[in-house]
């Protein structure tokens, strides 16, 4: 039960400070579910956010939902989806109220463009993570060059040839790259 309470926390807390969409989400549940809680390695969360974005619905939830599942099953996932998505639900509810008694959105306009920055960073955080873990192996902007992944780099080329020249939508695109990636692996492994 306790597991299921610092779930519910946990999420909890990163649904508080996630602003700016799931990709916002993704240096936040890294801090709770390996630096602090240590649930997952980064390989096993670099896999939750990838099957994440192939999956309906928002990044962060289906993160959520999919963390939860792996540390504590069903009630794991009920308690983080529900500790993600309930400050959301409270902040909005706060809002709404402050928004119809006062009716002066200017404030919280500028409220709003000041996180505009944050936003960025997270996700800019959140990218250069994945580019480091994706092509180097490393969780960290530290590239060993005899750890380089040159297939990985090669299929992010072409998966970004693909998108730019519009010659297959996202979905397709991601099922190319897994497809790739089987078979150069599987090449590469027998050589």
């Amino acid at each position: 039960m306790t597991l299921i309470i610092e779930l519910f926390i946990s999420f909890f807390w990163v649904g508080i400070f996630c602003i700016g969409g799931g990709y916002a989400s993704v240096p936040l549940i890294q801090h709770q579910v390996i630096t602090i809680h240590q649930w997952l390695t980064m390989s096993e969360f670099m896999d939750i956010f990838a099957i994440s974005q192939m999956t309906p619905g928002p990044i962060g939830i289906n993160a959520a939902t999919f963390v939860g599942t792996r540390v504590a099953g069903l009630p794991g996932s009920i308690a983080a989806t529900l500790g993600f998505c309930a400050p959301s639900v409270i902040i909005m509810l706060i809002l709404g109220y402050i928004i119809k008694k006062y009716g002066d959105v200017g404030a919280v306009r500028g409220v709003l463009n000041g996180l505009r920055p944050a936003v960025v960073a997270l996700i800019g955080g959140a990218a250069i993570l994945f580019i480091c873990m994706s092509l180097f192996g490393v969780d960290k902007i530290a590239i060993d060059p005899n750890n380089i992944k040159y297939l990985n780099i090669i299929i992010m080329v072409v998966c970004y040839i693909i998108i730019r020249k519009k010659l297959m939508g996202v979905i397709g695109t991601l099922a190319f790259s897994g497809v790739l990636s089987l078979i150069l692996n599987t090449v590469a492994s027998h050589t």
